[in-house]
């Protein structure tokens, strides 16, 4: 069994929760979860080449914060276990999920290797990980067909 959290950890943990409450951040969060529904690495690349627009911030405030969040469980700053409850990370896993499936190409396309890179490790780095990734983009996909369906006439 890892190492038991402690109090520096909780501290992190709720560090990394203030910073989720700065105003231009939950408009980005709330941005990247409730609008960005991407079909395509395409639908990825038009943001993130769409600078300087909004959206294009709102994804890299995003990505970048849960790529740091990450990379301080991979170097041992916040452990792991503890980070990975649902109620920590678990918006890390439903951006991720949005585009895991394009990932390789996405990395290709930009010639960036290292794009979520920190996210990816984490992700899929555990059993539990691998799960709730798993579960995650499970209702990803979900999401994607009910929104393709035609809304029905009453």
């Amino acid at each position: 069994m890892a190492n038991k959290a402690t109090a520096h950890d909780a501290q992190v943990v709720l560090k990394l929760y203030d910073l989720r409450r700065e105003a231009e951040m939950r408009k980005a969060r709330n941005w990247y979860t409730a609008e960005f529904w991407p079909q395509s690495a395409d639908d990825v690349l038009k943001v993130a080449n769409a600078f300087p627009s909004q959206e294009n911030a709102w994804m890299r405030q995003v990505g970048g914060y849960w790529d740091m969040a990450a990379a301080l469980v991979l170097q041992g700053a916040l452990n792991e276990e503890l980070f990975l409850q649902p109620g920590i990370c678990g918006e890390m896993f439903l951006i991720f999920a949005k585009i895991h499936p394009f990932l390789k190409e996405i990395r290709e396309k930009m010639n960036n290797p290292e794009i979520f890179a920190n996210i990816e490790k984490v992700a899929t780095g555990s059993k539990t990980a691998r799960k709730r990734l798993e579960r995650f983009s499970k209702n990803v996909e979900n999401r994607l067909k009910t929104m393709a369906k035609p809304a029905k006439k009453g």
